[in-house]
Parts: structure tokens; C-alpha cells; sequence
């Protein structure tokens, strides 16, 4: 059975982040990850960490300018110092907090500008790849559903950057959701992109909740992990349909323990 890590990015969001370690402790993870939690210090994070016995897995880059609609920088035009400044920003926190790995957030590029962004999204891969080699950079593909016009929303495509940059340090975070919505064929593509994964995440297609409904057989899933020798880490990245700590009966209606 794959090992579960909490995203207190979604899960226990009435409380501060601190409180939120210690709530996924409580629960009985024995790892996290983060979203942007660069309003507390990564000293704090590092601590609360440590007490509770947990690993921190990683963080995003910053969103940008969120009235404007951006969602991520690495392959916005023009925006080449604000993505270093972020990029510094996420590598200096996940040093000092304890994450390894980074996902690199692209951003919204309108349509008939994404062969340009693609070349600058790389080659601000290659940068972070380059800057942070004791890390791991993600590349998650986001439905358009949910985010219409971000740079890309199918695996193949974060594939076809990872092979072109060529740099053992990027990894795809296959986010089952985002696949879901976008592509489907969950199991083949998990054969398929099985060595270039760094990461797994989550939740129920389409309602984003707990795993437990929905057209995901979340146990045919777990199982095929298991037989294809995956070792990471499987992120509960849902958003709750009630309280945090109620909903976590998902984990024995599928059968599985933290």
C-alpha cells in the first residue's frame, strides 16, 4: 500500500499552518506538503516538523499576481526577474523548512502565445533544475476545467519538457485528479510515465473531495502502484466536503491506513 501524505494545503484549513501540522500528525500521517506557506517562517514549519515526527515534502512557487489572474510565473512573458525572485524565495524556504522538492507553477498564457511560453518555461526549468540540485522540480499539468488557460494540462506535454531539458532532477507530479478531468486512462498513463513521476496526488473526479466517490477506483489505483514498485509518496490533496477530521473516513472505506 502506497504511504499518504497530508496537503495542508486543502486539508484543515480553518487553522493556521502550524496548527494544521499538528492536526495531520494527529491524524496519523507521517508526512506533508504545502501549497504557499511563505507567511510563516520555514524555521517554524522545520520545528513543528521535527516535534511531530513528520516529513515535509514540498511547496509551490509563487502564484503571481493574483487579480490579474496569474497562477504561477515560469512561463509568463516578460516576467523573467519576478520568476527568479520566486524561484529564490522557494528554494531558500525549502532549504530551511526541510522540503524536497519544489513544483515550478507555470502560469496562465493566452493561446496563441504557448510556443513562446513553452520556451521560456523551459528554460526557467533548467534554471531551477540547475539552481537546486539537492532538490526535486515538479511539473504538474492542470485541467482546464478548473484553471482554463494554463500552459498545460496533459502529462505528455510535461513529459516532452523533461525529455528536451534533460535534467534527472525534474520529476512530474501526477496529480490522478488533474489527469482525471483532463485525460483520463489513469492506469495506463501510470505505466507509461512511471519513471519520470515524482510525486502522486488525490481526490475524487470531478467533485475534488475525499477519494471515496466519484469515477475514480481509487483501490484498482493503489493496487497498480503497488505492483509497479512505486515508492514515493501519494498526496491527499482533495478539498474536504465537511470538517477535515470527520472526512478522513475515507481511509477505511477504501481500506487503507495512514
Amino acid at each position: 500500500m502506497p504511504r499518504f501524505s497530508a496537503n495542508l494545503g486543502f486539508l484543515w484549513p480553518d487553522r493556521p499552518l502550524l496548527e494544521r501540522v499538528e492536526a495531520a500528525a494527529n491524524a496519523g500521517f507521517k508526512a506533508i506538503e504545502l501549497h504557499w506557506p511563505y507567511d510563516v517562517p520555514a524555521e517554524a514549519v522545520r520545528a513543528a516538523c521535527l516535534k511531530h515526527e513528520l516529513i515535509l515534502l514540498g511547496l509551490n512557487t509563487a502564484t503571481g499576481d493574483a487579480a490579474k489572474g496569474e497562477f504561477g510565473l515560469a512561463a509568463l512573458a516578460g516576467r523573467r526577474d519576478d520568476f527568479k525572485a520566486s524561484l529564490d524565495q522557494a528554494i531558500a524556504y525549502a532549504h530551511a523548512s526541510g522540503a524536497s522538492s519544489i513544483h515550478v507553477m507555470a502560469g496562465v498564457v493566452p493561446a496563441d502565445g504557448k510556443e513562446q511560453a513553452r520556451r521560456i518555461f523551459a528554460e526557467n526549468l533548467s534554471l531551477a533544475a540547475e539552481k537546486a540540485p539537492d532538490l526535486t522540480i515538479l511539473l504538474e499539468p492542470i485541467n482546464q476545467r478548473d484553471k482554463p488557460g494554463y500552459f498545460y494540462s496533459t502529462i505528455g506535454e510535461a513529459a516532452s519538457l523533461i525529455d528536451e531539458i534533460g535534467l534527472a532532477n525534474i520529476k512530474i507530479m501526477f496529480d490522478v485528479y488533474h489527469v482525471g478531468v483532463s485525460e483520463g486512462d489513469i492506469l495506463t498513463r501510470l505505466r507509461k510515465y512511471l519513471p519520470l513521476i515524482g510525486h502522486i496526488q488525490i481526490a475524487a473526479v470531478p467533485s475534488r473531495a475525499e477519494p471515496d466517490e466519484g469515477e475514480i477506483a481509487y483501490p484498482a489505483i493503489f493496487k497498480e502502484l503497488d505492483r509497479l514498485g512505486y515508492t514515493g509518496w501519494v498526496g491527499c490533496e482533495y478539498r474536504p466536503r465537511a470538517g477535515t477530521d470527520e472526512g478522513l473516513g475515507w481511509t477505511s472505506a477504501l481500506g487503507i491506513s495512514l
